[in-house]
């Protein structure tokens, strides 16, 4: 399937010319060996995939005892694998590196003997067993990869063009008109449901059976949860408290993660290195509360405070349904006919957090609460920065609304207070786009485009 990560794949070879190593970090599971592997069956003479998690110790052995006789490590690798390595010509991968620090630690030399091109792919790339007594290469550049968005899914669903048009109405901010919006929303529902993990995508995009789809994701929550006990050490048992608890934690009106719902007696310092690893593992996205919205978002941060989204938004369908005991179908069903009853607001909330993550932003809230002053009491979903960097009017807020009908009293306190440090603020509904009272309203599929 179509992945935009490959036309950036192209750009580092063609600007890197072997200078640098490509580091591909994401999630288990997204893609990243795949798309590695079809770039280098099109864009090499030949190349070798080591799979550092299922290797033998023969070959860890290799980087251990070899780093500074490459030649032979290079004979060792090209016959173990019976592949023949040609100058400028051939790319060695290093899948799932961090099972072998030293490989990764030897980029280094690689890059200075310069005769072939190196891209790693991993997760957990920064927990600390993992970069343990390792020099981090600073020839190594680093390419983020996240489960397909949602004009990736637009493209396994055969139709490569949906997004160009809704872009085009975002840059003139017109609406698309009934026909074109009904027909994008279908998408972004099945979206919903599916999610972007490729597995899942790509069995939706033949079989077009959701119970299908779901297997595949509930093997992937299962996968997320042994990795959880096999890999996260001391601190597992907290890891996997934070992982079961997420959609309960949404399903909160202000949808902050609330710490003492695990143990009363304990603050977030003493989860803190769990919600890190959960991170690094690029299994959730955290969003922080910037405390004071009228300066650099993340210069003010209340990092007590906190929302937790899962990094795929179908994969937090299936874990609602797992803790609800809700009929799959039945909520597939609702989802599909615009009946958003059974507490959608996460789901799209978490979707939005998803998209602008994978759209480069970082993510930010903003929750105030005054007991004296009403009118400081605030709830605002997401922050971002604006392109345009200029001394004001650089923070743009976003509230995500799933039901038909809504008010935006936060929105409205918050312009108010802070309008010289806003740009136009946003909301993202499921209603075509239109522009009132200062508003940008934009339908919930153009989220990946802010």
């Amino acid at each position: 399937m179509k992945r935009k990560i490959y036309d950036e794949l192209v750009n580092w070879k063609n600007n890197s010319n072997g200078k640098t190593a490509l580091l591909v970090e994401g999630a288990r599971r997204i893609g990243k060996s795949y798309i590695v592997e079809e770039f280098a069956k099109n864009n090499y003479k030949s190349y070798i995939l080591i799979d550092f998690s299922k290797v033998s110790k023969e070959v860890i052995d290799l980087f251990d005892n070899y780093l500074d006789n490459l030649d032979y490590l290079f004979t060792y690798v090209s016959n173990y694998y019976g592949v023949e390595l040609f100058n400028r010509e051939s790319l060695i991968i290093f899948d799932e590196v961090q099972f072998c620090p030293r490989a990764r630690s030897g980029i280094k030399h690689f890059v200075k003997d310069g005769r072939y091109d190196f891209i790693e792919t991993g997760s957990l790339i920064s927990i600390k067993k993992n970069v343990e007594g390792i020099l981090i290469p600073s020839e190594e550049e680093i390419l983020e990869m996240y489960p397909m968005d949602y004009e990736e899914f637009c493209w396994a669903m055969g139709n490569n063009m949906i997004m160009d048009f809704i872009r085009d109405c975002y840059n003139k901010k017109k609406p698309l008109g009934d026909l074109m919006h009904r027909k994008a929303m279908d998408y972004f529902k099945e979206y919903m449901i599916v999610g972007g993990m490729p597995q899942a995508v790509l069995e939706y995009s033949t079989s077009r059976n959701f119970q299908n789809v779901d297997k595949i994701k509930r093997s992937i929550l299962n996968l997320y949860r042994n990795d959880i006990r096999k890999y996260a050490g001391e601190i597992n048992l907290k890891v996997e408290k934070i992982y079961d608890t997420i959609p309960s934690q949404l399903q909160r009106h202000e949808k902050k993660f609330n710490i003492n719902s695990l143990d009363e007696n304990l603050r977030y310092r003493n989860f803190e290195g769990a919600f890190y690893w959960l991170s690094d593992a690029k299994i959730i996205n955290i969003a922080y509360n910037t405390t004071e919205p009228s300066v650099g978002l993340g210069q003010r941060i209340g990092k007590n405070s906190l929302k937790c989204y899962m990094g795929d938004t179908g994969l937090l369908l299936s874990m609602t349904f797992n803790e609800k005991s809700l009929i799959e179908e039945e909520v597939y069903k609702r989802i599909l006919f615009d009946d958003f009853s059974f507490n959608a607001g996460m789901i799209l909330e978490n979707i939005v957090a998803q998209a602008l993550v994978a759209s480069g932003n970082k993510l930010y809230f903003f929750s105030k609460n005054n007991r004296e002053d009403s009118s400081l009491t605030m709830e605002i979903d997401f922050l971002i920065m604006s392109n345009n960097i200029t001394s004001k009017k650089n923070i743009i807020p976003i509230e995500v609304k799933s039901s038909k009908r809504y008010t935006y009293v936060s929105l409205n306190k918050l312009i108010k207070k802070y309008k010289d440090y806003l740009d136009t603020p946003i909301i993202l509904h499921t209603k075509d786009l239109k522009k009132e009272n200062g508003i940008l309203y934009l339908p919930i599929y153009m989220a990946g485009i802010l």
